[in-house]
């Protein structure tokens, strides 16, 4: 038995053990899809971390680092910013108004913000959080596959199969809190393994002066913000597109569950002093390694591969075994919370609000199980059958949630004059004008990231429905 397994089974005995302690929170809704709201600190800041970041960052983010330099530090910038308002501008108050309200779900959240009878909200919210949810699982199963094809030599649609299996059963049977405690586990893999990594790979390269020298010789646009392409519109495009991938902290359904699980309003303070320095660590951490990894391995046909191919070519057998444990963890602390949370809007918000079950508590989070287990095997046959640019394809689900959800939540929160009206439109707006914008125009206007028009249209017609309609009442 090789190293690398050994230590995978060490990793999947204690999820095993977090999802069986976390076992007995499962038989209410309240318990199976939000922990009881009963989360400490530092697991609600590593759990939004970890949720946020998924496979996009140990191969997205260190792909993108490989491909564009220093100016892939844009990112860094602009989720740093993205997180650090969040926690600032919505955690307290979403907070605040689930616990009002008795909330399980963010669209529970708007329903009871804007006296939502007719559950426009919650039908829209269903749908937006279904397609994206969708694109976004069948991404990361996509990550899982080409984690363990660059590890282990195990084939792709294999390795999509092994790693889904792994993420529903410990979903299904520990839940919310399972999910959330094991993103603690996860995300402290992840920040050591960034930390570890782009330090061994620069020492590789021999030091770090010997990276940037080596990075001259075959760009030097690589060490410049404005990256390879130098000064041009098609770059100051770009540097904001990468700035605005922090937007959608701002918004995102899977992250706002995490500030109304925590344990008080008063918890979410420290969290967020933990949240966002860890966060700087991970994408500055990915960023190097990625760097670093063009200076050793120049060529590579796919640059997402970085980070397996350090792995396995510099480090000792058990640390590279480790290190596919963090990947995989990247990758298992997104999916499992994406589960959760399409499951609880089905059931939370259609099932039992929009038709009026009378299916008691506890049989409603059976219900929510299977669908966990449903909704992950169609993101599997989605990874099956198409293997799309991990870094692109996450931004345009997380866009999507964001530009639906950002403004209008921002709106709920500080806007006393925001309308139910005014709420639909921002997030019909907001949604549309992102797929709108990929399908159709994004190549227009150089690329632009599609979070960009999606949060200014989202915001515009929140803000500008409801001036119309309050005055109207």
């Amino acid at each position: 038995m090789s190293v690398i397994t050994v230590i995978f089974i060490f990793y999947l005995a204690v999820l095993a053990g977090l999802a069986i302690w976390s076992r007995a929170e499962t038989h209410s809704m309240s318990g199976y899809f939000i922990a009881g709201k009963k989360l400490p600190p530092w697991v609600v800041a590593f759990s939004t971390n970890a949720t946020g970041e998924s496979g996009w960052l140990l191969l997205g983010l260190t792909g993108m680092g490989y491909i564009a330099g220093a100016q892939a530090f844009w990112v860094v910038a602009g989720e740093v910013i993205g997180i650090a308002l969040a926690w600032l501008l919505l955690s307290r108050r979403i907070k605040r108004l689930s616990d009002e309200s008795d909330s399980i779900t963010v669209p529970d959240v708007l329903a009871a913000r804007f006296n939502d009878r007719t559950h426009v909200l919650r039908k829209i919210s269903l749908l937006i959080i279904l397609v994206m949810v969708g694109a976004y699982v069948a991404a990361q199963m996509v990550a899982t596959g080409k984690a363990f094809d660059g590890f282990t030599g195990l084939d792709y649609s294999t390795g999509v199969l092994v790693g889904a299996a792994v993420i529903i059963l410990y979903t299904l049977v520990g839940g919310y809190k399972a999910v959330a405690w094991t993103d603690l586990v996860q995300g402290v893999l992840m920040l050591l393994g960034l930390i570890i990594v782009p330090w061994i790979a620069i020492e590789a390269a021999g030091g770090w002066s010997s990276v940037t020298d080596n990075l001259v010789g075959q760009d030097p646009g690589l060490l410049t913000p404005w990256g390879p392409e130098g000064k041009s519109t098609a770059a100051m495009v770009g540097i904001l597109s990468f700035l605005a991938v922090g937007l959608p902290f701002m918004g995102v359904p899977q992250l706002m569950v995490r500030f109304m699980s925590a344990r008080s309003e008063k918890s979410l303070v420290p969290a967020m002093v933990i949240s966002v320095v860890v966060i700087l660590l991970f994408d500055v951490g990915a960023v190097l390694t990625g760097m670093a990894g063009r200076a050793l391995f120049p060529g590579l046909e796919d640059p997402e591969s970085i980070l397996p191919v350090i792995s396995t070519t510099l480090l000792h057998p058990v640390l590279g075994g480790i290190m596919m444990v963090v990947v995989l963890a990247a990758i298992m602390s997104t999916v499992d919370s994406l589960l959760i949370l399409a499951s609880s809007a089905v059931v939370r918000d259609y099932w039992q609000q929009i038709r009026g079950s009378n299916l008691g508590d506890r049989a409603l989070a059976q219900r929510g199980k299977w669908l966990t287990v449903v909704i992950g095997l169609i993101g599997v046959a989605f990874a099956l059958h198409q293997t799309p640019l991990i870094f692109w394809f996450v931004l345009f689900a997380w866009s999507g949630l964001g530009a639906a959800f950002g403004p209008v939540l921002l709106c709920a929160v500080w806007y006393k004059g925001t309308t139910l009206a005014g709420a639909v439109a921002g997030m019909l707006g907001g949604f549309l004008t992102t797929v709108a914008w990929v399908l159709w125009l994004k190549p227009y206007f150089y690329n632009l990231l599609e979070v960009i028009p999606g949060f200014i249209v989202g915001l515009a017609l929140t803000l500008i429905v409801s001036k119309v309609t309050y005055e109207k009442t």
